[in-house]
């Protein structure tokens, strides 16, 4: 404990928050036990992300924000692949996914649509 006293309070700061959010962000999986990490999860190749553009923001890929941030979504009926703009985006599709999986399952329909069409 002597050695706290020498660490910056701003260290103890930042270290603290990274903490909390990192610990937040695993109570808010909703993917639950069959995470992304689970054997159920594996099995099977995520659903490629359909769109163009960031789900949460709209923004195009490849901008001002660089590479798409990949992320796979999974629970026990959902093996989605989706990609964000900027890793800012990840925590708001998290905290409604059914509202954005409804998106992207839109999207893969009217893609079916316009394919069967040709």
């Amino acid at each position: 404990m002597k050695n706290l006293k020498s660490i910056p309070v701003f260290f103890l700061i930042v270290a603290a928050v990274f903490v909390s959010f990192s610990a937040r962000a695993a109570d808010t999986n909703p993917a639950g036990s069959a995470g992304t990490n689970s054997a159920a999860a594996s099995n099977s190749r995520p659903v490629p992300y359909p769109l163009k553009t960031c789900i949460v923001s709209g923004e195009k890929f490849g901008g001002d924000m660089g590479d798409p941030v990949v992320f796979v979504y999974s629970n026990k009926d959902v093996n989605q692949e989706v990609k964000f703009c900027c890793p800012m985006c990840k925590p708001k599709f998290l905290a409604d996914p059914d509202k954005y999986l409804k998106i992207i399952h839109d999207a893969e329909a009217k893609a079916k649509t316009k394919d069967a069409k040709n």
